[in-house]
């Protein structure tokens, strides 16, 4: 099938086209040079703005995390409803959706890519289950491998290159993506009742530190090449003073770096710049965060941004989560998963009046203004940790609209806002900037080199907004910007036009994405780690593996290791 999408505003930052008026042709899902207008499906673009896919390099959408979550919170869906169509299947949402809820809200806002971060491995199997069940949008998903046991031992006893061959064995089993590091050491911490309270504090019973495994796995990523750095959720997150932690952490593999090749990306970066020694005087750090990430190439990051709402907290990170429940005195998950992670779940309301609630909201949008560099800051709201990701229109517009920001700041509390940075940024973003930190910037960090952009080869995952940049300006109108980008006009995925103003008119199946490792030589686990897996798990390793077939649309990425 072929498609035409004509006279748009494209914006595709990757091939420097910023805002020209011109038309976009898709053959067998692919963009091409041109198809033939009278035998193509045309959508006619005039006046609209065109970009790619949106894409998402952080969001909570599946796994045992997220339903443990939705088993938690019946209230969060009873007040958001789905209604079955010819089309789309019955669901529930807000801050926790179902599977099916979860693919078309990213579609009619024309995203096409997300990215699932934080999967026990031991859980990879319910995980895939749902990322199946998640219609339209391609998918991956990052193994936690901060406090895998092996990994320690592995590490600790200065043993890289076979901490990279047992790392690739974990990515092929699990069919994941990307290393993640959640709270490196304090989540195997917090199985003994505490947490690690720096970069040095050694790591209960493996003689290892969160330097050291945030140093460790860095090298083995590299080893592996794997197309992601490694993705990390900081020790401390959440406390006051944290942003001297955040900073150490990504300075600690600063001699690490290649060239001006990220190699570490610090996630929801939010959470992790805070000023002041308690919740009394907790301020920002993000102007010190952003004036390290400014002057080192080897770091990217994404906001974590925190929209005044009620939502759903969860995250590997269990201390952390113990805290929000002693703070809230919500609902409280804590489940720890065998030698491998941890977790918690908490519900849990931003509040305007809140001062520390109000201080986050402000962070999240300094640091996005304040890195000078949008391919090295990305658009996320950590989800549903600091918001639901249907929020992303909200964010933008405050983004891109000084006057949106002030309306907000003008709300919150008192002391929150004499202490904001916002009303000493001018800086504004613009379409084309918009389109980098939620599409460009995400694909170019992600390693998918056929995403993110319109280029002739690329997938045809396209987004079309009714936002005339002739005659609408973001700064001023930045109510009818954040309408255009809550119902895409058109969402085609795969050369496939599945949304069309706005509601879901196909709902195929999307891929799901894995890095399928290569190494020199074929490395077999010992004979040790099965007796192992008879010792500490609950499955037998021949069990573990998650085989290719048990993904509905398989779609490897082949990456050539340096072992």
């Amino acid at each position: 099938m072929s498609l035409l999408i004509k006279n748009g505003f494209v914006y595709d930052p990757l091939n420097g086209i910023d805002g020209e008026v011109m038309d976009i042709a898709i053959r067998d899902g692919r963009i091409v040079e041109e198809v033939d207008e009278r035998e193509a499906y045309v959508i006619d673009a005039s006046g609209m703005v065109v970009m790619p896919g949106g894409i998402d390099i952080h969001c909570h959408i599946a796994g045992s995390e997220v339903n443990a979550g939705r088993l938690l919170r019946p209230e969060d869906h009873r007040r958001d409803v789905e209604a079955k169509t010819a089309v789309t299947r019955s669901g529930v949402g807000h801050s926790i959706p179902s599977t099916f809820v979860t693919g078309y809200r990213y579609a009619r806002m024309g995203y096409t890519t997300i990215c699932n971060p934080s999967m026990p491995p031991l859980e990879a199997r319910h995980t895939h289950e749902e990322l199946n069940d998640t219609p339209i949008v391609d998918k991956m998903t990052y193994p936690l491998l901060g406090d895998w046991w092996f990994v320690l031992e592995l590490l600790g006893g200065g043993e890289i290159e076979e901490c990279a061959a047992h790392v690739a064995w974990i990515m092929r089993a699990t069919k994941g993506y990307a290393i993640k590091i959640v709270n490196p050491g304090g989540v195997e911490a917090w199985g003994f009742g505490r947490n690690v309270r720096d970069l040095d504090d050694p790591v209960p019973n493996f003689g290892v530190t969160p330097r050291d495994i945030i140093r460790g796995l860095c090298k083995v990523n590299q080893l592996l090449n794997m197309p992601h750095t490694i993705h990390v959720h900081t020790n401390r997150l959440g406390q006051p003073g944290n942003y001297v932690t955040t900073i150490e952490t990504m300075r600690c593999v600063e001699d690490l770096k290649r060239g001006d090749s990220p190699v570490i990306h610090i996630t929801h970066c939010q959470f992790s710049s805070f000023k002041g020694s308690s919740w009394r005087n907790m301020r920002s750090g993000a102007e010190e965060v952003a004036k390290y990430v400014n002057g080192h190439p080897h770091v990217t990051v994404d906001m974590g941004q925190v929209v005044f709402t009620d939502t759903t907290t969860m995250t590997a990170d269990g201390p952390w989560q113990y805290t929000l429940y002693e703070l809230s005195g919500n609902k409280w998950v804590n489940h720890d998963v065998e030698t491998e992670t941890g977790a918690g779940i908490v519900p849990f309301r931003y509040r305007r009046r809140s001062y520390v609630h109000g201080v986050m909201w402000s962070i999240g949008l300094e640091l996005a203004l304040l890195i000078d560099d949008p391919w090295r800051v990305y658009l996320t709201t950590d989800h549903p940790n600091g918001a639901p990701f249907t929020a992303y229109p909200r964010v933008i517009t405050w983004l891109m609209s000084r006057k949106a920001r002030e309306r907000v700041l003008n709300n919150i509390n008192s002391s929150a806002r004499r202490r904001s940075l916002l009303p000493s940024i001018d800086r504004e973003y613009t379409l084309y900037e918009i389109a980098i930190i939620t599409r460009a910037g995400q694909a170019k960090a992600l390693g998918l080199r056929d995403k993110g952009h319109l280029g002739v080869g690329a997938e045809a995952d396209v987004a079309v907004y009714e936002i005339n940049p002739r005659e609408v300006d973001p700064s001023r109108d930045y109510r009818k910007v954040r309408r255009a980008l809550r119902r895409a006009a058109y969402t085609v995925k795969s050369g496939r036009l599945v949304v069309k103003e706005g509601e879901i008119v196909a709902a195929p199946e999307g891929k799901t994405i894995w890095t399928d490792l290569r190494l020199k030589s074929r490395v077999e686990e010992p004979e040790d780690l099965k007796r192992r897996f008879r010792e500490y798990w609950t499955v037998e390793y021949e069990n573990y593996v998650i085989p290719e077939g048990y993904l509905e649309v398989s779609a490897p990425i082949p990456v050539e290791a340096e072992i």
